[in-house]
């Protein structure tokens, strides 16, 4: 049986609605028929209790709500009501009961210490598709999936929209004529989803997709129309909530021996929602005037520099699953490194500690371009930007780059991954 939860319905009619799915759920029909036409208790205590009663006592059954922060969010009683029907009722049937919710923080509070289902529950996080994941779903090459993953972050409404083989740009096009495409409109119903009527909160989510990554450049990205920076005050706490809570934002602090614990640099952590605000959100109102083309023109130029910053992150996971190995046996975390000026800015380094390290085993940078490979210049750079980084002065170099680097520049590497050694961190 399913029952998804409507968000803002009054408690009484999510109730009746749950009556109603008991009352068609697949191989329910015959014990939930009495709930088709009945009025639900007053309280949802004794409407699990009815819900429970349901259900087949000699066989296995599936009971799934969806959305159940939404329950909770319309009767502050509903997670008590919960953990007495479980700990009354459905605990003596063998059912499986799945609790969703895509509010992590909501979902995080039902097993907590003190709450309903402490010690009761399995905790799953159901993640997007990884970029091994989004390579078999296109059928492209290891550098091209790679793409493709930036682009849809791996989410399968939107993954499943591409056809197979098809050409990164092919695909935009496709998808930028269409105001009702899966890549244009999801943002838009994630974010009305997760902060409905939260302007401050779109605002301080837009400056960051836009390239602004220091609390001062955000702060003063999302000021009022006085033109003065938002204060600390409620910044402050919405950057918490936006990265504890919601997880939507990651805050990246430099990795080496030398603590900087204010140098925090933020990021739009989602993938998908990276790309959205950097290029998609404006792109719906060209969509609707039948101005798809101008869009992907927009985003061919603005391209190779976008991606080079934000497959950072991919690059940085990949290698975290891919290390310790016979090269790097005590790397065991990986970060990047910079100072408050951004000068030098470092895209890897390799230490056996976070977030203070005791050892930079490697220091590297991430060129990901289609048609230039890594250099000796690219070489010389690298080696003298590690000198600036605290507890590097034995680090090793290492590079990640889209084509393979030149003779010369590579015999100067420790190490070198391309596309296909990032994706079978995955395989």
């Amino acid at each position: 049986m399913f029952f998804q939860a409507t968000r803002g319905q009054p408690a009484p009619l999510a109730r009746q609605a749950l009556f109603a799915a008991v009352a068609e759920g697949e191989g329910f029909a015959e014990h939930g028929r009495a709930l088709a036409h009945a009025a639900p208790p007053a309280d949802w205590g004794r409407t699990l209790a009815a819900v429970a009663a349901t259900l087949p006592a000699g066989e296995p059954s599936v009971l799934v709500l969806d959305e159940v922060p939404w329950l909770a969010e319309a009767d502050p009683l509903f997670d008590a009501a919960l953990k007495t029907a479980w700990d009354m009722e459905l605990s003596t049937r063998p059912v499986l009961l799945l609790l969703l919710g895509s509010d992590l923080a909501m979902m995080d509070r039902l097993t907590s210490y003190d709450h309903p289902f402490y010690g009761r529950a399995g905790q799953y996080t159901v993640g997007p598709l990884n970029p091994a994941d989004v390579r078999d779903a296109t059928a492209l090459d290891a550098a091209a999936a790679l793409d493709a993953y930036l682009i849809t972050g791996g989410f399968p409404e939107v993954v499943t929209d591409w056809r197979p083989g098809e050409p990164v740009d092919d695909y935009l096009a496709r998808q930028l004529e269409d105001p009702s495409s899966v890549l244009l409109t999801t943002g838009e119903r994630s974010l009305a989803a997760e902060f409905p009527a939260r302007l401050q909160a779109g605002r301080v989510l837009r400056a960051i997709g836009s390239g602004e990554r220091t609390f001062s450049g955000i702060a003063a990205s999302t000021g009022g129309t006085a033109g003065q920076p938002m204060a600390h005050g409620s910044l402050a706490p919405l950057l918490a909530e936006l990265t504890d809570l919601k997880r939507i934002v990651a805050a990246d602090v430099p990795l080496s021996t030398q603590p900087a614990p204010k140098l925090k640099r933020y990021r739009i952590a989602d993938t998908y929602l990276r790309f959205w605000l950097a290029h998609l959100e404006s792109s719906v109102a060209q969509a609707e005037r039948g101005r798809g083309r101008h869009s992907l023109n927009r985003i061919r130029r603005a391209w190779p520099s976008w991606r080079g910053r934000a497959v950072e992150p991919v690059v940085r996971e990949a290698l975290a699953r891919l290390l310790p190995d016979d090269t790097f046996p005590d790397v065991a975390e990986i970060g990047g490194w910079w100072n408050r000026q951004n000068i030098p800015e470092v895209d890897l380094t390799g230490a056996d500690t976070t977030p203070v390290a005791r050892t930079v085993h490697f220091v590297g940078s991430v060129k990901w371009r289609d048609d230039a490979p890594f250099d000796g210049h690219d070489l010389a750079e690298l080696a003298a930007h590690a000198r600036h980084i605290p507890g590097a002065e034995n680090a090793r170099l290492v590079a990640v780059t889209r084509c393979p680097p030149l003779k010369a520049a590579g015999a100067g590497l420790a190490a070198r991954w391309g596309p296909e050694e990032l994706l079978a961190a995955w395989a």
